[in-house]
């Protein structure tokens, strides 16, 4: 199933070793919540020397049940194929997912690498478990000795 794919960083190879069976998912998780992804965002043309929003707006499809369903890739590389079928997204920022929750909240869902042989799917139940356990390690870290 994954005999082409050829990891090129270390989160590649991690959710190969949890696609592959050699991690449990739990253990994908809380590698996922330490790794840096890649965000395709709307590339708005400036006018004159002004951008047009101050906020840039992530690639997100929509679901048959209406759910959002924000789109993130194990890197640049890993996105040209897909964004090509979506005018503008070719540019992008890669960023902590962490960093995504604290923007972006919960209630969206998350597919990673779509279209790639090597990829997942997280539902918003999935999503809001990695935000839970991302606003628990913050606060133990606010609060060592607890």
């Amino acid at each position: 199933m994954t005999a082409h794919f050829q990891p090129k960083n270390e989160l590649e190879q991690q959710l190969l070793d949890a696609q592959e069976g050699r991690n449990p998912p739990e253990v994908f998780m809380h590698q996922l919540l330490a790794a840096q992804v890649f965000m395709p965002v709307l590339d708005e043309k400036p006018i004159g020397n002004f951008q047009r929003s101050n906020k840039a707006k992530p690639l997100s499809l929509t679901d048959e049940d209406g759910t959002s369903i924000l789109v993130l890739f194990t890197s640049p590389e890993r996105a040209k194929a897909f964004v090509q079928d979506h005018p503008g997204y070719e540019g992008g920022v890669l960023a902590e997912i962490t960093w995504i929750f604290e923007r972006l909240g919960s209630g969206y869902a998350i597919s990673l690498n779509p279209g790639c042989e090597v990829g997942l799917d997280l539902d918003t139940a999935d999503v809001q478990y990695l935000v839970d356990q991302y606003r628990a390690q913050q606060e133990a870290a606010k609060h060592p000795n607890a």
